[in-house]
């Protein structure tokens, strides 16, 4: 499909608009057609293996999820379906529920027997309720009562403990409006909401179950779900009690979008991609979010154009596993070839009217592209940095880990660095570990592990791993500017032991890397080849290596990741005194002073 022509006038930083939303939605949805079953009940999309679910789960998984586009689409457009996608849709509902379970090439698997059934009920239940007038109204009685019988198990306890308690919710909601098993649908959706409240831990933050993962789930599950659901049913009490939340969470989480559009790779299924736009768009939707609407569309065009520019979907159309074009370490288990297809919730903006500000209203700016800023997420453990100059976000890492990290075990790449960036790595597989600091047993680098987050301020972040038994390591970040200062404690290591610490890992195209020796590193640099990430081939990461002295040494670097031409380099952006075995004292370049004390780490800086 053609692609609409740019509007610079009322989209000075993306040239998109509504068309172009309009045309992609329609776009993904005509390009998935040719793998749908007879009856169009599944749709089994090619890709390199199934999901542990098995392929009929995945290609239930590739019906649900672009049903909630082609809902999204169609109910955005006031029931105006001029491509058919709501026909072939309530065909495939016929058929796929006509007998769930048996082995033909268009039935449904019951969720007794598969799990992820559960998952893409969610986005069967959305859809519906979605398009209600125009789908669901008009269906016969059987199919209305086979599906119903299809979803009803989803009101059970989930089987998963953490954002799959929503899944049940948003089943639940469409439940009570069509009037099937309203008083169980209450209660399954009072179960939910009370669940995830154990997880809220404020500032807009929930925890994706009892852990520490903090990642994208927050924006399109943990706030999306009991915000959309409250919208829908006009539960006014519901969204006075989320929406504030969403709004606390897009005062931070708008600061995770770089000036080139790419959200913060960083958490796990990231092959969700321009699903990041959803909890934005919901903020605009309920009236619960600190963005004008220039700057949600601006957010939202920017995030759907970066990907839609660098190869997201490949030569049929369709979306591929991984973030800009195929990349299996970013693929769990869990993903089958219709699991990208959960970007669909980034065209939620479509529910919003044409004439909405939404859609009007000049874009503006990102605060990624307003000014230099450091923001502290104290129940994450989290501290962001964007530098205007290049509109470059990073993200230091103390305090999320990945869902069932352990002490000992391997690293999860989208949770155990010490930092991310919207333009670097991470690195994977055998490849050396960037943003790490690791202690050498044998020639292996210890594993960070989970984090404890010991304090956030205005410009740090600090916490405690414990890499090998009886050995701690108080970690500490500073930032200024670009400039990230990077200080470790090590506390009863052997003397002797090496150390390494590596930065950024950068494609051949990419920003620049700096890393700098301040204390208690050697002073050499060394570029070591880190291969593949999600930005590129061919990446290099630096490295100092150095050696514990005594119970306790501390070893501190200075780091940069700049876009800007012929940066200065990193020993130029601050000046660095340490002042005793565990304290130091900072001047950045514009003379303003920081002091950190890893006996006391989270002491205000006088500056």
């Amino acid at each position: 499909m053609p692609t609409p022509p740019e509007n610079r006038e009322l989209s000075p930083y993306t040239g998109w608009t509504r068309a172009h939303w309009e045309a992609i939605a329609d776009r993904l949805l005509l390009d998935v057609r040719p793998f749908a079953s007879p009856r169009h009940g599944l749709i089994d999309l090619p890709g390199p293996r199934p999901s542990w679910s098995g392929p009929r789960s995945d290609g239930l998984e590739g019906w649900a999820r672009t049903f909630l586009l082609a809902a999204l689409r169609v109910t955005g457009a006031h029931g105006e379906d001029p491509h058919g996608h709501l026909d072939r849709y309530a065909e495939g509902l016929a058929a796929g529920t006509e007998r769930p379970g048996r082995e033909d090439r268009d039935s449904w698997p019951p969720m007794a027997g598969t799990r992820q059934a559960v998952v893409e009920s969610a986005s069967v239940a959305l859809g519906l309720r979605l398009t209600r007038p125009w789908l669901w109204d008009r269906l016969d009685d059987r199919t209305r009562q086979r599906t119903a019988d299809w979803l009803l198990p989803a009101l059970d306890p989930s089987p998963v403990d953490n954002n799959w308690w929503l899944f049940g919710l948003t089943v639940a909601g469409f439940l009570q409006d069509a009037g099937i098993e309203t008083d169980r649908a209450a209660a399954t959706i009072d179960r939910s909401l009370a669940r995830i409240e154990d997880w809220y831990l404020g500032d807009g933050w929930y925890s994706d179950g009892d852990n520490r993962a903090f990642d994208h789930y927050n924006a399109w599950a943990l706030h999306f779900y009991p915000v959309l659901h409250a919208h829908l049913a006009g539960d006014e009490d519901l969204l006075d009690r989320y929406g504030p939340r969403l709004r606390a969470h897009l005062d931070t989480y708008a600061h995770l979008f770089d000036a080139n559009g790419s959200p913060l790779p960083y958490g796990r299924s990231l092959i969700y991609r321009f699903a990041a736009a959803a909890a934005p768009w919901l903020g605009t939707l309920t009236g619960h979010t600190p963005l004008t609407p220039g700057a949600t569309r601006r957010l939202a065009s920017g995030t759907l154009r970066y990907f839609d520019r660098r190869g997201a979907t490949d030569e049929r159309g369709l979306l591929t596993l991984g973030w800009h074009g195929p990349h299996p370490p970013l693929v769990q288990e869990y993903s089958g070839p219709g699991s990208p297809y959960w970007a669909a919730k980034g065209f939620l903006g479509l529910l919003l009217p044409a004439d909405h500000p939404a859609w009007t209203a000049r874009e503006e700016p990102l605060p990624a592209e307003r000014a230099d800023t450091v923001l502290a997420v104290a129940p994450a453990g989290l501290l962001v940095q964007t530098t205007a100059a290049d509109g470059l976000v990073r993200l230091h890492n103390h305090g999320s880990n990945h869902v069932g990290s352990a002490p000992g075990t391997r690293d999860d790449p989208g949770y155990a660095r010490h930092a991310y960036s919207t333009r670097t790595g991470p690195t994977t597989g055998t490849a050396v570990a960037d943003n790490h600091f690791a202690l050498l047993v044998d020639g292996k680098a210890t594993t960070r592990g989970p984090a404890t987050p010991l304090a956030t301020g205005p410009d740090r972040a600090v916490s405690l791993h414990h890499p090998l038994p009886g050995v701690r390591v108080l970690s500490a970040t500073l930032v200024h500017g670009r400039a990230e200062l990077r200080a470790h404690l090590v506390l009863g290591a052997p003397e002797g032991t090496p150390v390494r610490q590596t930065g950024w890992a950068v494609t051949p195209d990419g920003p620049h890397a700096q890393l700098h020796p301040v204390h208690g590193y050697r002073p050499e640099v060394l570029e070591l080849p880190t291969g593949r990430t999600l930005q590129g081939p061919g990446t290099r990461t630096l490295a100092l290596h150095g050696s514990t002295r005594g119970p306790a040494t501390l070893f501190v670097a200075l780091a940069s990741l700049t876009a800007e031409p012929d940066p200065a380099p990193a020993p130029d952006l601050a000046h660095v005194r340490v002042t005793g075995p565990r304290a130091l004292t900072v001047t950045w370049r514009n003379g303003t002073t920081a002091y950190l004390d890893l006996d006391e780490p989270g002491e205000p800086s006088p500056s």
